[in-house]
């Protein structure tokens, strides 16, 4: 069943999902959507849960709890529809290294019972859109690593599937290969509903729409690359000077929150995201206090994943 058929903007819908294995709660109460056309970045470090829940969104592993819908369909319920409409591609390839680039995607093509007289045009299809047209007849053990992960792509997507999720597509690519199916995996953004498993966290900011963070089986963050990006700006400044002020004075500036004394005539201003940076220039100028570098710092995704992590693991500690 393809793309036409589809009852719904929301393609996956997971609600209260846990997994139990004996007294280890691996997976507690996680809830969450992924519309038509959005990429959801899936992050957590090891031990989060996140394997457990992909196998659960794919059907590979009952859930002791809550609900999974993939395009309308319980995963429970009816779940050889519900997985007609997933596209999987596993860390590892599933790659017959002996069977060339058309005689695999056939072979997928009949696996996921697409009529006969359509496996044709369905092998032609993805060949174009991931860019395999030129190593059809190539054995699938002679090609690239990158090559590769575009044959395991074309395969999750050979029947059309509502949903794609790509569990480290772009492990061991080089850089150019990591750039290519980046771009192919926002183009499937637009069509399917794509949940993008990957530890790589700058590839989340470059591909992604939304991002989860998982970690001790629960569901810490969910929002919008917009969200985090805001979350992500600029916030404090360092500043060296030649005849430093003192703490007080720095304080007073205006939309200044800390300041924090690093040393060596360096000091860093945390502050407001407005705060009119220009008006310390002018009042290290009056002060004379030799100002020689204003800097600023912005966070980044990993600083922002360690601190939601740590923060759990406080609260985890602290209970």
């Amino acid at each position: 069943m393809g793309l036409a058929n589809t009852l719904t903007d929301r393609l996956i819908e997971v609600r209260d999902l846990s997994r139990s294995f004996g007294s280890h709660q691996a997976v507690r109460n996680v809830s969450f959507e992924v519309k038509r056309g959005e990429v959801l970045g899936f992050l957590g470090p090891n031990g989060a849960g996140k394997s457990t829940t992909m196998q659960m969104l794919t059907g590979n592993l009952a859930p002791t709890a809550g609900s999974v819908m993939i395009n309308g369909i319980d995963m429970l319920a009816e779940p050889r529809r519900a997985k007609a409409m997933l596209g999987f591609l596993p860390e590892l390839p599933p790659l017959n290294a002996n069977l060339t680039v058309d005689e695999y995607l056939t072979f997928c093509a009949r696996l996921h019972r697409i009529p006969v007289k359509m496996v044709n045009n369905a092998v032609t299809r993805v060949k174009g859109r991931c860019g395999l047209e030129a190593v059809s007849g190539r054995l699938l053990g002679n090609l690239s690593k990158g090559f590769q992960q575009r044959v395991g792509i074309a395969q999750a997507i050979i029947h059309n599937p509502a949903v794609v999720i790509l569990d480290e597509p772009t492990v061991g690519l080089d850089p150019l290969q990591i750039r290519e199916i980046r771009t192919l995996i926002k183009e499937l953004g637009g069509d399917h509903s794509v949940i993008l498993s990957t530890h790589i966290l700058p590839e989340v900011l470059a591909t992604c729409d939304r991002v989860q963070i998982m970690h001790q089986g629960e569901l810490l963050l969910s929002d919008s690359i917009a969200a985090v990006n805001q979350q992500m700006r600029v916030s404090s400044h360092l500043l060296s000077f030649e005849r430093a002020p003192a703490t007080d004075a720095l304080q007073a500036l205006l939309g200044v929150v800390r300041v924090e004394l690093l040393g060596d005539g360096q000091w860093r201003l945390h502050h407001a995201p407005d705060a009119p940076v220009s008006s310390w220039v002018a009042a290290a100028v009056a002060g004379s206090w030799g100002l020689t570098a204003l800097v600023p710092e912005r966070r980044t995704l990993e600083d922002l994943f360690v601190e939601i992590i740590t923060q759990d693991h406080h609260l985890s500690e602290a209970a």
